[in-house]
């Protein structure tokens, strides 16, 4: 039996951002029915001739505030294709991506995207987004972006990497960086020798038990170089 396609809702009002995300894997797993991607533009849920989607925020301040109701109104149909969809607004104050994040929602059934822009998205929205699905506020990071498109498209294809059948070698995603808490050890191909610099010679050994552990050596040594902060976390 075929599993249903996991489907991804993507709500933005520069939607041709998201052109990308047809190509390679992804593009791969929406052709074979793995992956049901629909991107929509917000302003389809307008009713003005101007297809406002923002005023002026209340209280005063720099900038526009997206409006409530073209949300309301996107969620409402969009939210009846699952029973309860995972609603993702990504923002600087929410809580921080990680690889464990990508593996939780790559489980899920339905994922709805909301990118917001300008000052950021009336509050009302969460607070409602939130009866009709699971609210999750997502930031990739201490920085601030002009939009929500950026961390949605690498979400996506963090997330939709992990989704069962859309990387053609499942056993690829097991020895990558944060899989297992550390970074990934480094690859090398053909030819062994290249300017001068040599691939190392257990790789060339043959000796399979040998490389294994001068990979975990190097994941280790990485690892403390680059992020110390996650030996940490495993120590904690």
């Amino acid at each position: 039996m075929i599993a249903a396609a996991v489907r991804i809702d993507v709500l933005s009002i520069f939607p041709s951002y998201f052109d990308g995300l047809t190509l390679s894997l992804l593009g791969k797993a929406q052709d074979a029915g793995i992956l049901d991607l629909n991107v929509r533009d917000l302003r389809d849920w307008t009713y003005d001739r101007h297809r406002t989607v923002d005023d002026t925020p209340y209280g005063g301040g720099a900038g526009m505030v997206m409006k409530p109701e073209p949300w309301g109104v996107a969620l409402d149909e969009l939210a009846t294709a699952s029973e309860r969809p995972t609603i993702i607004f990504p923002s600087p104050a929410g809580e921080v991506f990680t690889q464990a994040t990508a593996r939780d929602l790559a489980t899920r059934e339905h994922l709805i995207f909301g990118c917001g822009r300008y000052e950021g998205i009336d509050e009302r929205v969460f607070e409602y987004a939130d009866t009709v699905g699971e609210v999750r506020l997502i930031s990739l990071g201490d920085y601030v972006l002009n939009g929500g498109e950026v961390a949605t498209m690498a979400m996506i294809e963090a997330i939709g990497r992990l989704i069962p059948g859309v990387v053609g070698n499942p056993e690829s995603l097991v020895e990558e960086s944060h899989e297992d808490g550390l970074l990934e050890y480094p690859s090398y191909t053909k030819p062994s020798m290249w300017r001068d610099r040599a691939v190392p010679d257990v790789l060339l050994s043959g000796n399979h038990a040998a490389i294994a552990t001068w990979r975990r050596e190097q994941q280790l040594e990485r690892t403390a170089r680059r992020r110390p902060d996650l030996l940490s976390e495993q120590d904690d």
